[in-house]
Formats: structure tokens, sequence, C-alpha cells
């Protein structure tokens, strides 16, 4: 009889369609009932494991229906005895405010008191249990919990996955106790969503995610030198196809409508398969992969989410889609460019736009980003392009501001989003990022005045959420602290001379926030909220941790320039 592995999780919903993936331990069929009607699907293959795609439709707007899955017509979830509350199946209604959720940087270690004191309380565990006291009040639910990068570590490993690897190969060989494969992967997936608390919350709330480096490898894409480096070690190729081909399968895949599936290569696959045995993607998944690696265009993890006239949602690829070559130096190619190009569009009243690596730094960081792009690309010859080389890999000055020319573009578009060149300009532009080990707030206005004076309507904002479970080292903090002040201004001073001209002003005006958290935002026609939660331990009770608000804050009033 089929087992659960993995899963479910909720993944792409609309108003009328709802997705829901698994991963289960042999070929079965795999049905979901719900409101009076049943759908189902047949799993396919990938390297010995198995999952399942079931797509419900013809639902109505606004629904929440309490679901059971089957496979092969026996009961699977919810399991027997559970104490959470029942999953349901959630549907958007554009008639009522948005609520998303955000946050990035989450690692999968045990919830002790030991634990507690080395990564803090996972604050994704602590939502769980807090969302799950009360499942009558949906307003603690939100429509969409967006995860930005970093949903496992693959580099930086936990002593369960260390077990796992050393059962299977010796961990004194390259690459020790870094993934080495596919296998590895899933079982690392398995690992990150399998606490109860929270693959309940992964089973009733939709989630859409995209990749950052340490999904792959820290830095990874940074420059051509480091892409140069890793490609000769003899462990990397299996290392890259396991990582692409396992982020297809169990992130990429759920981010996809109905529509955008069935254009899908692989997924044609599944969908034209015939006969009694299962389809086995394996082979065609790792050539697609390695594919991917060597031709970023020839594939788009990007992807874009129609949330009403209240809002859009566009979540860029900063990482696999990078031009690293030194003359054409951008943190998305020019096929990507002129899909984001294309995105970002007024004519709605908010306009998001995630991306994993901040788009905008604070002000401190931003300006030693651009100079060390400036050393490592050649701006005091030589001598400087290695100490550049040395900084961006030590430092890890990988953001937007690294790549000046893709982070000029963006900021264009966005000045023309807000001054009315794309459609109606919207109440605001927000960018959703993680990644930085810490979280804040900056506002940001145009750096020409008759642009500023036309894009008054429209507020630029930048939200951070990071970590979800990794905290900073409190070595680091007072150096966040210090680089949060000011504004960002990077032109004239010193700087003229190697870093161009940028579209935009902004300062960090909420934060910085040091702990694990949790963001949420709530936009409600042109009304847009966010606040930013943590999980306590009262007592000794680590287990049970409870959700406390850190920040809490409605931004309406430009900024002082």
């Amino acid at each position: 009889m089929a087992a659960l592995v993995l899963g479910p999780l909720l993944r792409h919903c609309d108003e009328s369609t709802a997705t829901l993936w698994v991963e289960v331990d042999s070929a079965c069929t795999v049905s979901v009932t719900a409101g009076g009607r049943s759908w189902s699907a047949p799993t396919f293959a990938v390297h010995g494991h198995h999952y399942a795609l079931v797509a419900l439709d013809g639902l109505a707007p606004g629904s929440v229906l309490p679901y059971v899955l089957e496979l092969d017509g026996d009961a699977a979830w919810p399991e027997p005895g559970s104490d959470l509350p029942a999953p349901c199946v959630r549907t958007l209604d554009h008639d009522r405010p948005v609520h998303l959720a955000f946050g990035s940087c989450r690692v999968s270690v045990p919830h002790d008191a030991e634990h507690h004191a080395a990564y803090g309380v996972d604050a994704l565990r602590s939502w769980a249990l807090d969302a799950a006291a009360a499942p009558e009040d949906r307003r603690r639910l939100p429509d969409l919990l967006l995860f930005l990068g970093d949903q496992v570590y693959a580099d930086e490993t936990s002593e369960e996955i260390r077990s796992f690897i050393a059962a299977r190969r010796d961990p004194e060989q390259a690459p020790w106790w870094e993934l080495q494969d596919y296998q590895e992967y899933a079982e690392l997936y398995r690992i990150a969503w399998s606490e109860p608390a929270n693959r309940w919350l992964l089973s009733t709330v939709q989630t859409a995610m995209i990749f950052d480096d340490h999904d792959v490898r820290d830095d990874w894409n940074t420059s051509v030198r480091w892409r140069e480096d890793m490609a000769r070690k003899a462990w990397w190729h299996d290392r890259i196809v396991g990582a692409l081909a396992s982020y297809w399968v169990y992130q990429h895949l759920g981010n996809l409508s109905p529509a955008e599936r069935a254009q899908d290569p692989l997924w044609r696959m599944v969908l034209d398969h015939e006969g009694p045995a299962e389809l086995d993607l394996g082979e065609a998944l790792d050539a697609f992969a390695e594919r991917t690696d060597d031709d970023p265009g020839s594939y788009r993890w990007s992807f874009a989410r129609e949330l009403g006239p209240q809002a859009r949602l566009v979540v860029v690829d900063s990482r696999a889609a990078r031009v690293l070559e030194p003359e054409h130096r951008s943190m998305i190619d020019a096929e990507e460019m002129a899909w984001l190009d294309d995105q970002l569009r007024g004519d709605v009243e908010h306009l998001l736009i995630g991306t994993s690596l901040p788009y905008l730094l604070s002000p401190g960081l931003h300006h030693v980003e651009a100079v060390v792009e400036a050393l490592a690309e050649g701006a005091l010859g030589r001598p400087g392009h290695e100490v550049g080389e040395w900084v961006r890999r030590a430092a890890d000055t990988e953001h937007w501001a690294a790549f000046q020319d893709g982070f000029r573009r963006v900021g264009e578009m966005v000045l023309d989003v807000a001054t009315g060149g794309r459609g109606s300009a919207p109440s605001s532009v927000v960018f959703l990022s993680g990644d930085v080990h810490h979280s804040y707030v900056a506002e940001a206005w145009a750096a020409e005045e008759s642009v500023r004076e036309r894009s008054g309507r429209t507020r630029i904002l930048q939200a951070v959420c990071s970590p979800i479970r990794n905290e900073l080292p409190r070595v680091m903090r007072g150096a966040v602290r210090v680089a949060s002040r000011g504004t960002a201004r990077p032109t004239g001073r010193f700087l003229g001379r190697w870093v161009p001209p940028s579209p935009l002003h902004w300062r960090v005006t909420q934060g910085p926030w040091l702990d694990n958290l949790l963001a949420e935002l709530e936009i409600d026609g042109p009304q847009l909220s966010m606040w930013w939660s943590t999980g306590v331990v009262e007592g000794d009770d680590h287990a049970r941790p409870r959700l406390r608000r850190v920040a809490d804050l409605s931004p309406r009033r430009a900024p002082a320039r």
C-alpha cells in the first residue's frame, strides 16, 4: 500500500482552481475529495521517488473546502488522530483584501533548547502554531505564502541530513558534508517540510517559491571566476543537476498556473503519458537541468501572479539568469529583462516585485557592493580586479548593487510605472526580498527632481524579511546597524568616478530587525499594511513558542528627502 512521504502542499491557486503536490513511496493514483467532488492524478517517477500533482478545477471564488487525500483509494491525509485543524483548499476572492506572507532563509534543525540557542526560534513554525490555534479566524491565514530563497541549505548541512549522507557515501571525500545529488536533495526537502505544524500549514496555505544561492551553493553565480572554479570540481556536475532537477520538482512546478504547466515541456511529458506503467521522468529531467545550467536563457524560472485589480506579484529569478561576462554583466539576461519589462505595468493598485536578493540594500552595503563591482571589473586594473574578486566572494557582495547595469534598468522601469508611463500609476511599488539575515523597510524616490514631481502618487518601497530561521551572528549585528544609516545617493563624492548615477535615492525608514521573522502584507484598495512577527519561548516550553509582533507599520507618507 502506498504511503505519503511528503506533503500535501497546496500550491498554485486562483479564483477557480487549486493544485496539490505530494511525494509518495510507490506508484499509485492520488485522489483529492473536497466539496463533494473528486480529482485524481497518477504519479510520475524521478530517480526512485514518486510524485503527483492533482489539479482541482471548477471551484468557487473564496472557497474554503476541507479535503481528504487518498492513495489508491486509501485515506492518507489528514493523518488519523491529528490535533491540528482539517486541511483546506482555499481559492482567491478578488473582492476581499489581499493578504500575503513572505520570508526567506530557513534552516531545518530540531525545535529544542539547544537549537533555539544556536539558530533562534523558527518563525514559520511559531506562525503555524498560532494559526492552528484559531482556524476559524481566516484573517490569520494569508492568501499566499511566498518563500524568497534558501528554502534548503545544500552547503551548510544539519546533523539529520549528515546522518543520511554518511549512510550512503564517505563524507571524507568530496563533496564532503555538502549535498551530492538528487537523492540527497530529496531527503533534504523531506526534512525541511515534515515537522507537523509546518506540514499542516503548507497543506492549507498556498505557497510560491524562488531559489537563492544556498538552495544550490553559497555565492552561486557570483562571477565568471566562480563558475570556472566550480566547473573544475569533479563533483559539481551531479550537484548542479541534482539542485535544478529537484528544484523543478519540489519548488518550481507548483509555482505555475494550469495554463503555464500545460506549456512546460517536462510537464507535457507527464500529461501526454499513456499506458499502465508509471512515467519515469528522471533522464529527461537531468538533461533539462544540465541544459538550463549551460544555457539559462533556455528556460524561465521567474513567474507572475495576478491577484485581481488590487495587486500583481512578479517574482524574478535573480540567480540562474545572470550575465557574468564583465562587458555585459547583469543580474538577469536579455530575455529575462525583456520579460520583466513586459510584466512591470501599472493599471493595478499595488505592484509587488519578489526578488530573493534585496533590490535596495541598506545604503552602506549598497555603496560597498557598487565599488567592489567596479574594482572587480577593472576600474583600477589587475591589482584592483584581484582585490575586488576576493572581496566579492569573501563578503558576499553579489546583490543588485553589484550588477549596476541591471540595477539601473530596473530602477528606470519602476519610475516609468510610477510616473504613469505604463498605465495608471499604482499606489505603491513594493520589492519583497530576503537573503541578508536582517529585516527592514526602505523608501525610495526619483533622483531627478522632474521625475520625482511626476511620481508623487506612487510609494516605492523595499520590504525585507530574513531570516525565517538562521539568525545573524551577534558579532555582525553592529555592522548591519551602522550600514543601515543615512541615505543612498550613490553618485558624486569619491564614488562618482567608478559608479554610474542611480535613478533612485533611498533610505532605511524602519529596522533593521535582527530576529527570526515572518512578514505579512495586507492590501485593501490603496491602503498597504505590513507587519513582522517572531517566535518567543515562554519559560521552558520550547515545543510551543508564542508568536509576537516585532513591527507593525502602514507606510503612507513620503519620506523626508
